[in-house]
């Protein structure tokens, strides 16, 4: 990736910002309480995220847990994702005292709390061992420090995977590897692989590869157990220094110094490649503090000074740069690192999932990291290319846990409207979408959802050719239906570019699908009409406020069919209409956060409070979705509303105090109520977005006028090509009641043919057909 590739470290020396945004951002910000995120060390999309794992009986799914017992600090981590834990190989523990057994005997409590912070890590051992690391893109660097007296040591577990316990076949396995050791000159070294499989997204066998180096003299033995994954009775130690088994093994370093550092890089590839990356980012002699400082200003550099402000309330700018900071440690830049295919393109690993990230975090990479964001959608489709669809999340190089529609559509669609073309091959984007919208992918018996396949593409795809809706013959039928007709809706926008007239229209009828479950008869807290399932030939019975498990085989996914029924974004006008019209609209929005239905940890809710601006009541979004950043969200270990969902939930508050809202596959921001009095966006290019802001405080920051590029403005919403395209600036004046200013043009709904005060049985006169 041309912005945040992977190069020489000292060529970023003596680059850091004047100001060190760094300090700002906190790691441990949503790593307890259900948010999952990664406290250790990496780069923005780094392939190496370098932390401890903790066992304590429950899924560490990015290694880290505020309580439990430490069994080693492993190389490769996610951040943010849920499902069930994926990596934490490429392990080493600092053991005190005689080993007798390496597979078993190797855990530790903790003595103190983990310290964190941008390009550092610290953690302090029962054992009395202190654990420092420091991380680059493909490398990183472990700091021991031992106590005075008795053996010290560092087991190296081939084996050692972050493990699950849901009991849902998605733990991982450890299927075999090697290690070798020797002296590198006055280094110890070893090198090797290991093979796993499985995880959330359900992949097949994967190997890494491992490259490390030890600072200090160490005697040493290689060790294997009984078995591979569960064996833990150990058979031998071994004098020999090339040991290769589908046993779990490792080997034993055993140090006389007091102090150690060991570098270690890993590779997809091959160990010489794991040497090179090692070698080439972290030489020998290198510090930990020289690391340090080199990943802040990797970090400020290229993300942080992205979005700079005059303003000093410290709990805003926590909060506004460790979100930053969390949103960029996921999806994973493996370019150079793809071991199925050889490509010129770029390649981008663990999408933890497009189902999460299309709605707010893609649009915000493209605004925040262009040239990254253009290389993510080549890889996209180099995907498609090479393995025969787009992924809604990937992990280990395989496709999986694709929970809803075919999301990758709506990133191309996002992309297009807004003009990235570059080196896109946008021919053959379009042929990946069409694969998708088209051609069923195989069952892949996921025993989450048996009914169709949940690798990749859309599983429910017979019924949505056939009926025009999707019956319970396939799990997630209400959901998936909503999400197939925005993804249609994405084809139509690419469609429509391309000229392919006829296309066009055809995905365009297929984007009001969704209004094939629309039960006018169906009520809840006073209101009529809503989307439930159905048969070919009938509705079913079914609560507006319930979905069952809202889990894999239900009806609905992770949201309630009143969340759902808001979700029609591309058809905004014509969800108006059946809810009965824009008044009936407002109170609808009403009364679902008067009745706390409103979910601030789950994605199909994110766009509700930013829908009122479709009915000129911009004054109830501001309300309603500062309530909620301000009740869940928090520059805290406990600050988030749920699972980060890789970065997620940090791109909704950023959007939320940037003050603007995106439609994704449209052009369209909403308008919310920016958080700063002055901040400016670097979009690239020697482009800026200025957004000012007049007379707000923490009581007063309803919008009271606005000026967009000098020119009072009157639309509750800005276009791509306002205010991002070239730049552009918005002055607010913002005062503590609210005030109509947005008396223009509403919002656009691009893909309705009727008007919001259509009748319903008008719309529903008139459903689309395949």
């Amino acid at each position: 990736m041309a912005v945040l590739q992977a190069v020489s470290l000292l060529a970023l020396v003596g680059s850091a910002m004047s100001v060190d945004l760094a300090s700002y951002a906190l790691p441990f910000t949503g790593s307890t309480n259900g948010g999952n995120t990664f406290p250790g060390v990496s780069w923005p999309m780094g392939m190496v995220k370098l932390g401890p794992d903790l066992y304590t009986g429950s899924d560490s799914y990015s290694g880290y847990q505020p309580t439990g017992n430490f069994t080693g600090f492993s190389m490769l981590h996610e951040s943010g994702t849920g499902g069930a834990p994926k990596y934490g190989v490429v392990s080493q523990m600092p053991v005190m005292g005689n080993i007798s057994n390496p597979l078993a005997d190797h855990s530790a409590t903790r003595a103190a709390p983990d310290a964190s912070e941008v390009g550092y890590y610290k953690s302090s051992l029962g054992s009395g061992i202190t654990v420092e690391l420091a991380a680059t893109d493909r490398a990183g660097l472990y700091s021991y420090k031992f106590p005075c007296s008795g053996p010290r040591n560092v087991i190296v577990d081939v084996s050692h995977v972050l493990s699950s316990y849901r009991g849902q076949g998605l733990e991982q396995h450890y299927l075999g590897g090697s290690i070798t050791v020797g002296e590198d000159g006055n280094q110890t070294r070893y090198y090797g692989y290991g093979s796993y499989d499985n995880g959330w997204n359900r992949a097949p066998k994967w190997n890494v590869y491992f490259c490390g180096y030890f600072d200090k003299e160490a005697s040493y033995k290689t060790f294997l157990g009984d078995g591979n994954n569960a064996g833990s009775t150990l058979v031998q130690y071994s004098d020999a220094h090339d040991v290769s088994s589908t046993a779990r093994l490792g080997a034993i370093f055993t140090f006389k110094a007091k102090n150690v550092q060991s570098r270690v890089g890993v590779s997809f590839i091959s160990t010489e490649q794991a040497c090179q990356n090692v070698n080439n980012q972290i030489p020998a002699g290198t510090s930990l503090a020289t690391l340090r400082s080199q990943t802040r200003d990797v970090w400020n550099s290229q993300v942080f000074s992205r979005i700079t402000t005059t303003d000093t309330d410290t709990t805003n700018l926590q909060l506004l740069y460790s979100s930053l900071y969390h949103m960029h440690l996921i999806p994973t830049n493996k370019t150079g690192e793809n071991p199925l295919w050889t490509s010129s393109e770029p390649y981008y690993d663990d999408i933890f999932t497009l189902w999460d990230l299309f709605r707010c975090t893609t649009p915000l990479f493209q605004v925040l990291q262009p040239v990254a964001y253009e290389e993510y959608v080549r890889s996209l489709i180099d995907v498609w290319r090479n393995a025969g669809y787009m992924p809604d999340a990937r992990s280990s190089f395989f496709n999986g846990a694709t929970q809803g529609g075919s999301n990758a559509d709506n990133v191309l669609a996002d992309a297009y409207v807004k003009g990235v073309r570059g080196k896109v091959n946008w021919d053959d984007g379009y042929a990946a979408m069409v694969k998708d919208a088209e051609v069923a992918p195989p069952n892949n018996n996921d025993p989450r959802d048996t009914s169709g396949s949940t690798k990749e593409g859309r599983g429910a795809l017979p019924d949505w050719l056939a009926h025009g809706f999707i019956t319970p013959t396939f799990g997630r039928s209400v959901s998936r239906a909503v999400e197939y007709s925005v993804n249609d809706f994405a084809l139509y926008q690419v469609a429509k570019g391309l000229g392919k007239t006829s296309d066009a229209a055809r995905y365009l009828n297929r984007s009001h699908f969704w209004r094939n479950h629309w039960n006018p008869n169906s009520t809840s807290l006073g209101f009529s009409g809503f989307l439930v399932p159905r048969t070919v030939t009938s509705f079913l019975a079914q609560d507006p406020l319930t979905c069952g498990g809202c889990y894999w085989g239900d009806y609905y996914y992770e949201a309630l069919p009143w969340e759902y029924s808001f979700n029609a974004h591309h058809d905004i006008d014509t969800l108006m209409a059946l809810c009965g019209g824009p008044d009936n609209f407002v109170d609808r929005l009403e009364t679902f956060f008067n009745h706390s239905l409103f979910n601030p940890g789950n994605e199909p809710s994110f766009t509700t409070p930013f829908l009122y601006n479709f009915v000129g009541r911009q004054d109830l979004s501001v309300l309603h979705s500062r309530s909620v950043a301000k009740q869940y969200y928090h520059p805290t270990p406990s600050g988030l509303p749920g699972n980060s969902d890789a970065g997620a939930m940090e791109s909704w508050i950023l959007w939320v105090m940037l003050g603007l809202y995106p439609m994704t596959g449209q052009t369209t921001f909403l308008i919310g109520s920016p958080w700063f009095s002055d901040l400016t966006i670097d979009l690239g290019g020697g482009k800026k977005m200025h957004i000012t802001t007049s007379g707000g405080s923490d009581t007063a920051y309803y919008v009271q006028s606005l000026k967009v590029n000098g020119k009072v403005w009157d639309k509750a919403w800005v276009a791509w090509e306002d205010v991002f395209a070239q730049g552009g600036e918005m002055a607010f004046v913002l005062g503590p009641d609210p005030v109509n200013w947005a008396t223009g043009e509403f919002p656009p709904s691009p893909a309705s043919e009727f008007n919001r005060t259509a009748s319903v049985s008008e719309v529903l006169g008139v459903l689309p057909t395949p």
